[in-house]
């Protein structure tokens, strides 16, 4: 009974837009790295168990797991849906893995939430959502930016931010709401980085913009999607200013069950 009471109350924080510590020891690495993954996570139904509607959030645990992040931008992410079992998927996870956590709701869906998360292994502050915009076709489904600071170090912050973009064959969501996401992280007086699924591969209009901004982790990527004999680059990782990081590595990761993309995993130095 006291586990469930804890996991309700965990639940009510996480609707009310706050960031519970699941962890709140969360230590931190200490030799000025940064493990930064992004991850679509098909809200762990993994694609060949698609039609069973199978959900398998042991496999997206181990999968994040086995690459030691200290942070995790999540997409696809359902919070009390019929489809995935009435659970909280961020909660989970966030408890599976031992990581804080913030959950950004992008729609309603049936019966639940569903949008991007964060994931720390660092003390989290200043969690915040914010509505991306989109034309007016029926089609379009309403996006979001999650952002958080984060403490790396003692007294060392940077701001990590999750986000999904538009997945209509047509540019203009995608481009609208990559401007926007300029717009909101231009002026931060903290160090940013991003991790999302973009859905635009690296020389099209709306990666032109986001790179306007933000220093992309690899410019010859990894492709992350299909997951079996992948094709194309559409998840990406990006920091600003470019002074702030230096590139150790980044690669897309071979686990090919837990969902339809591949995780991207970028090592940063960080120059705080």
């Amino acid at each position: 009974m006291k586990a469930i009471n804890f996991i309700c109350c965990i639940t009510i924080f996480l609707l009310i837009s706050c960031s519970p510590k699941v962890n709140p020891s969360a230590g931190k690495r200490g030799d000025g790295t940064l493990r930064v993954m992004a991850y679509n996570i098909h809200h762990a139904n993994p694609p060949s168990k698609e039609k069973e509607g199978t959900i398998d959030l042991d496999a997206i645990a181990a999968a994040i797991s086995l690459q030691s992040p200290d942070l995790v931008a999540l997409q696809e992410v359902d919070v009390n849906t019929k489809r995935s079992g009435g659970v909280n998927e961020a909660v989970i996870l966030a408890q599976k893995l031992k990581m804080n956590f913030y959950f950004a709701k992008a729609i309603d869906h049936d019966g639940g939430d569903y949008g991007v998360a964060i994931l720390s292994r660092f003390p989290m502050s200043e969690a915040k959502t914010f509505m991306l915009p989109k034309n007016s076709d029926a089609r379009a489904e309403q996006r979001v930016l999650a952002t958080a600071k984060i403490e790396v170090a003692k007294n060392k912050f940077i701001r990590f931010a999750s986000t999904h973009l538009d997945a209509q064959k047509t540019n203009e969501n995608r481009q609208m709401q990559a401007k926007e996401i300029n717009r909101l992280l231009m002026d931060d007086n903290l160090p940013v980085v991003l991790g999302g699924d973009l859905n635009a591969a690296p020389g099209s209009e709306s990666i032109k913009i986001f790179d306007a901004l933000f220093t992309r982790t690899c410019q010859n990527c990894d492709f992350t999607i299909p997951v079996i004999n992948p094709t194309k680059t559409i998840d990406h990782i990006g920091y600003k200013p470019a002074n702030a990081f230096e590139v150790v590595s980044h690669k897309a990761i071979a686990e090919h069950y837990a969902s339809d993309h591949l995780p991207i995993l970028s090592v940063l130095q960080y120059k705080l």
